[in-house]
């Protein structure tokens, strides 16, 4: 139970212009807890957050203009709940926020704010890859291209901050939200996720990091579930990459995780939303409470016995905004405040952020909306549309291939089976509009061009007679379809079959938030159409469209195995023409897993970051090696690697030099991701045996030739020591330029870091770079 004595620290307040601070200080205690809420103008019936229908009692009714007459912070997804017209709605908000200016006491407009993962979730715009397609891609640069168009037209609607970009480390294929993530290393997560915070601030949206921190290490893969990691593994693979994007991105927002580590839940933390994130990382920038998370200290985690409790510790601990609504940081922390329980100086801190994220967003400017909304808005555009079909062409992982691709331009007739041949809704991820919102309005159509498989297959082979069968649906056990696509298949010279997921959210899906599984087997019974339509003889190319990494051994190295498999991570609206691009050969597959391919349930959770303690050992009957390798992925080419020169010796805290040479010896021009390896041989504590220390995608003509040079800060063997200080540990590491995780393709170099033990400080370097030089 909470006291007033437990809170009469009282807290340090963050820098604010004179403007802000004479804003506070005509404020009354309810218009300053106007400004730390938001409002959820549409929460309806469709469920788009957790627990939302519990919750839905705690929306304040009436009309808008009474419930925000002393202010209000945020509007929560003016676009994004229900299908709207984006130009009709832009032209309401204008209205709205001039309403806010002429007729508040004050004159505050609102901050709005939306998801926006794999593009703005709102009708008609643009859908991208998935993040885990981001991580196939090993591609930062484009990335920051997508973030900077999303953020384009957010903030030509009018809208303020962005609920993205999720830097959770993949730590269980069987969590759910697998498919919001980037990858299972902390160092592409990180450079990923850091790429995209910069591209959409640089469009003038602020960016929010999700969800702060550990959420993906959740039991057994459950969400909402407890974490028992402990302080090292949270030090050293679960905060790095929002280190990173505070440090090096200058992220303005971040969102608490739903989780609680060691029995303490993250929206309760001052240790981790206070003293790691502000005090030791300098993030000066404003905390927003993932949707209902305040009221969870109180009906989920248990450590408040009421609303006003559950306010008083999220604001102490350091969350500024209460969001989707003011459950908490309205009349409960308001009563809580007046009655002497709590002290008001809390409040003012999270004002004071507030008002000051507005100023820098110009909402506090006299003139924020004297400019009319856009008449007309075109949310998926040549340019969206062309950095769609670049990354997914990117992210395609090929994983198997017995020379069936590309095509032979002599297959006149193909058939295209599967539960995720003819489905748009199969391209996209969770949080796209189509299967976050438009499953609750099936009479409106997707708003924008997305073709499917079989549609895309059939524009790109205009030669060849294309012929379809379901066979199965995604989830359930009817094989009523089967003889039906097993006829299609004899009948034709290939049979390309495309299996896998369909996102959603609690349970209206197979992946996607709340949909974790307790099996890693394809869905319903897609693994039995496969094996059917192998067993005609005819060859058969698999396409896994998912959002999480199945155990598909037996289609990769089994006795009777597919011809061809390719992974392809929910790759968005241009995806289908990316995945004909490849089987057809215009397009050279370059894509590598940024997560292991499981080898069944039983072997998680894994990561190849594991010590060698954690990998194959005769004293278990259990085998963890994953099917196929972080960083593994085919080409239509060939490559060669020479590790020309690594500086043998560098002082700790330093930086070491370690060139590469590729060469591109097949006869097809591709791109390349070059990935760099290392490993610490002896250390103080257990340290893995292979970890990625960087990488560079490139892009090579037949027979050409690049040397590549890395610099690689010696930060990047960093571990916490045994007082749980990050520090350079002096002493051997191995470097080697590898096809993957578990491939060494070059000689193993030493280098050897020497010196006194290096302390990091938020100063240190974190990337590593790379410079190409021809030859």
């Amino acid at each position: 139970m909470l006291t007033h004595t437990e809170t009469t620290v009282i807290p340090a307040f963050p820098q604010a212009s004179a403007r802000v601070q004479s804003l506070l200080s005509q404020m009354t205690l309810e218009e300053k807890a106007a400004q730390i809420v938001g409002y959820w103008l549409d929460q309806g019936g469709e469920v788009v957050a957790p627990m939302q229908g519990e919750m839905s009692g705690s929306v304040p009714s009436g009309a808008l203009a009474d419930i925000t007459r002393h202010g209000i912070g945020h509007f929560t997804r003016v676009y994004g709940t229900r299908p709207v017209d984006p130009a009709e709605r832009a032209a309401w908000l204008w209205a709205e926020q001039r309403r806010l200016q002429s007729e508040t006491r004050l004159g505050i407009p609102a901050l709005v704010h939306e998801e926006c993962l794999t593009g703005l979730a709102a009708w008609k715009a643009a859908t991208f890859p998935t993040p885990l397609a981001w991580g196939a891609s090993f591609d930062p640069a484009l990335v920051e291209e997508m973030a900077v168009s999303i953020g384009d037209s957010m903030r030509e609607l009018g809208i303020h901050q962005g609920l993205a970009p999720v830097l959770d480390v993949i730590r269980d294929p069987r969590w759910g939200r697998v498919d919001e993530c980037i990858a299972e290393d902390p160092y592409v997560v990180g450079v990923l996720g850091t790429a995209y915070v910069k591209g959409l601030q640089d469009a003038g949206v602020h960016a929010t990091l999700k969800h702060f921190v550990g959420y993906s290490g959740s039991r057994a893969g459950r969400n909402h579930a407890p974490v028992s990691a402990g302080p090292r593994e949270v030090a050293d693979v679960f905060l790095p990459p929002f280190e990173m994007a505070v440090v090096e991105g200058g992220v303005r927002s971040v969102m608490n995780s739903y989780a609680e580590i060691d029995g303490v839940p993250l929206g309760s933390s001052a240790e981790y939303l206070t003293a790691l994130l502000r005090e030791r990382w300098g993030f000066d920038g404003v905390v927003v409470a993932d949707y209902f998370a305040v009221a969870f200290l109180e009906i989920m985690h248990r450590i408040a016995a009421d609303r006003g409790e559950a306010a008083q510790a999220a604001l102490t601990a350091g969350i500024d905004v209460e969001l989707p609504t003011g459950d908490a940081y309205l009349e409960p922390l308001i009563e809580r405040v007046k009655a002497g329980l709590f002290d008001e100086a809390y409040l003012d801190r999270a004002v004071l952020r507030v008002l000051g994220q507005k100023e820098d967003l110009g909402l506090l400017e006299p003139g924020a909306f004297a400019d009319g909304p856009p008449a007309d808005i075109d949310l998926d555009s040549p340019r969206h549309r062309d950095i769609a079909r670049r990354l997914a062409e990117e992210s395609i992982v090929l994983l198997s291939n017995d020379g069936v691709l590309p095509l032979a331009a002599t297959a006149s007739t193909i058939a295209v089976i599967g539960p995720n041949a003819d489905r748009a809704e199969a391209l996209m991820g969770c949080y796209s509009f189509a299967n976050h919102v438009l499953a609750h309005h099936p009479e409106y159509p997707i708003g924008f061009e997305i073709p499917t498989v079989a549609q895309a297959l059939t524009a790109e082979l205009p030669g060849a007679r294309v012929v379809g069968a379901r066979g199965c649906e995604v989830e359930g056990d009817d094989r009523s379809g089967f003889a039906e696509a097993v006829e299609a298949a004899r009948a034709a010279d290939v049979a390309i079959v495309v299996v896998g997921d369909q996102a959603g959210l609690f349970g209206r899906g197979t992946v996607g938030e709340g949909n974790d599984s307790e099996s890693l087997e394809l869905p319903g019974v897609q693994r039995e159409l496969v094996e059917e339509l192998v067993a005609t003889g005819t060859p058969v190319v698999m396409i896994a469209l998912t959002g999480r990494p199945y155990a598909i051994g037996w289609a990769i190295d089994g006795e009777n195995r597919p011809a061809a498999v390719m992974q392809a991570f929910f790759p968005g609206e241009e995806g289908a023409g990316a995945l004909a691009g490849v089987i057809a050969g215009r397009v050279n597959p370059s894509g590598r897993l940024p997560v292991s391919l499981p080898r069944s349930a039983g072997a998680q959770p894994y990561s190849y970051l594991h010590p060698r303690l954690g990998g194959p050992s005769d004293v278990t009957a259990t085998d963890p090696t994953p099917v196929r390798p972080f960083g593994f992925g085919l080409s239509y080419a060939s490559f060669e690697y020479d590790l020309l020169a690594v500086d043998e010796e560098v002082s700790a805290g330093a930086a070491f030099g370690a060139v590469v040479r590729v060469t591109n010896t097949g006869s097809m021009a591709a791109d390349h991701v070059v990935q760099l390896y290392g490993h610490d041989v002896t250390a103080s504590v257990t340290r893995p045996e292979a970890q990625l220390l960087g990488f560079h995608r490139l892009a090579l003509a037949a027979g050409e030739s690049a040397e590549i040079a890395f610099t690689v800060p010696t930060q990047r063997f960093a571990f916490s020591d045994r007082s749980m200080v990050r520090i350079v540990e002096p002493g051997d590491v191995h470097v080697w330029a590898g096809a993957d995780a578990a491939t060494d393709v070059t000689r193993r170099a030493t280098v050897r870091i020497t010196g006194a033990a290096h302390t990091l400080t938020r100063a240190d370097p974190r990337l590593v770079q790379a410079e190409v030089v021809r030859v």
